[in-house]
């Protein structure tokens, strides 16, 4: 909401502007620039938009200084400990807590539409053999408009709701069938019976010649990991699906959008890079090394999953996390397996090293993730993909908002033009 206060911004020759802040429930004030073109003739310049608010939301705050992360006003540490992944989808959605009643009928619903079109099952197999299962998951996903396109009217919020729920029920089985494509195993068709983090280990690992049984230790590590990767702002990719959203897309085209700006190794690929520099490092005979070298500003060498550009001081996911990691590990057994052993030495070391204590350098919610992942045996190309089932709630969430808003218009940057003045065309024969 638009404060009383005004922010006065003088040019080179003297002209003042008054500009309008804007106030939110938390956070620091904006300076609503709208006007500023009209009554300057200027523009603001703000590469990768690190100091412009892109819209107002009421779903998800941030306080990277204080370590705080809040859904829809609750910490997520709270939410982590005390709820489940299909609760925080409905308070992400519908913006309250719901009540036993609501949660069983938003749980069934999830439940009886995690099944996608059988057709959709030979359109996997047009994809080649060892096609990335997130070039499979945009495809599937961008596909989905023309299975549903009967209940994709932005414009009524029933097929606004109607999408949502059947995006979030529909991605895990997504993302298993193209698990199961790039290794040549049939698909697992979901089971009702299952919870949402089962269901998904349920398609990922069963095969159809024996019986498979789900661990509850894994599925709710699944379940905290899920709802810690939930939403997080405007960060990349949930703004591009909302800057797609705002053409009156397909809905279903921006979740595709989001997805593979989600795919972009310094977004979504984070928890890949750190098994990457474990694979680097080799042993835990070579961990003081690498330490030095990651302390060695001239060196190349970074040590992957440690600090956050968000979080100053300490990711509020990663404390929630690091037990569940540690009772992963345990529960496998897996404590003394050489990976582990080395991520463990990693760990100890940044939380009792001055120089990572200094530098803030504490592992955050990627570091834990991915060994998670690596001890639950999902492979390293199917790292981001589980990153995308679960913040799949946050872009529904977001576009949900964004479309709802009467004031919405398109996404349209402005740019600095840095090319040729005009010039005139120059016939061919006098170049």
């Amino acid at each position: 909401m638009m404060s009383d206060s005004k922010f006065v911004l003088t040019s080179p020759e003297g002209q003042n502007t008054d500009l309008p802040l804007v106030e939110g429930t938390l956070g620091p004030k904006a300076v609503d620039v709208r006007g500023l073109y009209g009554a300057t003739g200027t523009f603001t310049y703000d590469p990768s938009f690190n100091s412009t608010c892109s819209c107002d939301s009421a779903i998800t705050y941030i306080d990277g200084g204080q370590g705080v992360l809040l859904y829809r006003g609750y910490p997520v540490d709270q939410l982590a400990n005390n709820s489940s992944f299909i609760e925080v989808c409905y308070l992400l959605l519908y913006g309250e807590l719901p009540s036993a009643a609501q949660l069983e009928e938003f749980d069934q619903a999830i439940r009886y539409h995690t099944m996608f079109n059988e057709s959709l099952r030979s359109f996997f197999n047009g994809f080649r053999y060892d096609a990335h299962p997130m070039a499979m998951m945009a495809g599937v996903v961008a596909s989905l408009s023309a299975f549903y396109h009967d209940t994709t009217n932005i414009n009524d919020p029933e097929h606004r709701n109607i999408f949502a729920r059947r995006m979030i029920a529909k991605i895990p089985t997504i993302a298993a069938a193209a698990y199961k494509r790039s290794i040549g195993q049939p698909f697992m068709y979901p089971q009702n019976n299952l919870d949402y983090c089962s269901n998904l280990l349920h398609m990922l690992f069963a095969v159809p010649a024996e019986a498979y049984e789900v661990d509850p230790v894994a599925a709710k590590a699944l379940d905290v990991l899920f709802i810690l990767h939930a939403d997080h702002e405007q960060n990349a990719s949930t703004s591009t699906v909302r800057l797609a959203g705002s053409t009156g897309c397909n809905p279903y085209a921006a979740i595709a959008a989001g997805i593979t700006a989600l795919w972009g190794p310094a977004h979504g690929g984070a928890n890949e890079a750190v098994l990457r520099m474990l694979d680097q490092i080799g042993d835990i005979s070579n961990a003081d090394k690498f330490i030095a070298k990651a302390k060695d500003k001239n060196d190349p060498f970074r040590l992957m999953g440690f600090g956050h550009r968000v979080y100053k001081n300490f990711d509020p996911r990663a404390t929630i996390i690091r037990e569940h990691c540690h009772k992963v590990l345990s529960h496998l057994g897996m404590e003394n397996d050489p990976k582990f052993e080395l991520a463990m030495k990693l760990e100890q070391v940044a939380l009792e090293d001055d120089y990572f204590k200094e530098k803030k350098l504490y592992p955050n919610v990627d570091f834990y993730s991915g060994i998670i992942y690596k001890a639950l045996g999902i492979p390293v190309s199917m790292m981001t993909p589980m990153f995308a089932i679960a913040r799949t709630v946050g872009w529904a969430a977001h576009w949900q908002e964004m479309t709802a808003d009467p004031g919405n218009r398109i996404g349209r940057p402005r740019q600095i033009y840095t090319g040729s003045p005009r010039r005139d065309y120059v016939d061919i024969k006098q170049r």
